[in-house]
């Protein structure tokens, strides 16, 4: 007898569900005089309040690695992120072309950061 290939064929889907699991931290200040030099304005993390209004103690949290962005509103207007930096540490932000910006200006600082987690489930059927 003759040797035969023998060709498995088979059908299988797979199902993955993936949740984003978002930790937002929210950070409220109003523009100070000794925070703003020309048109820069340098909010150490501590001016900052926290969502329950408390004062920060501590640095703000900062964004996880390819996971995570910042939003940073003056006034309830959005800015553009080339406009702002959020230290390395969370211990300042500062704000550049900020010379119309007026004193006591809210400014809110959110922070996304992404924690996702995926599962899939194949079946294979004959």
């Amino acid at each position: 007898m003759a040797t035969s290939l023998f060709k498995l064929v088979m059908n299988s889907t797979t199902t993955t569900t993936t949740n984003a699991h978002p930790a937002v931290s929210k950070y409220f200040y109003n523009v100070l005089v000794q925070d703003k030099v020309l048109d820069t304005i340098s909010i150490p993390a501590t001016r900052f309040t926290d969502d329950a209004g408390n004062t920060m103690t501590g640095n703000l949290t900062t964004i996880l690695t390819n996971n995570g962005h910042y939003v940073l509103t003056i006034n309830a207007q959005m800015q553009q992120s080339s406009l702002f930096t959020v230290s390395g540490t969370g211990s300042s932000v500062v704000i550049t072309q900020a010379s119309t910006v007026p004193l006591g200006a809210p400014i809110t600082l959110a922070v996304h950061n992404f924690s996702p987690i995926s599962s899939s489930i194949t079946t294979v059927t004959g």
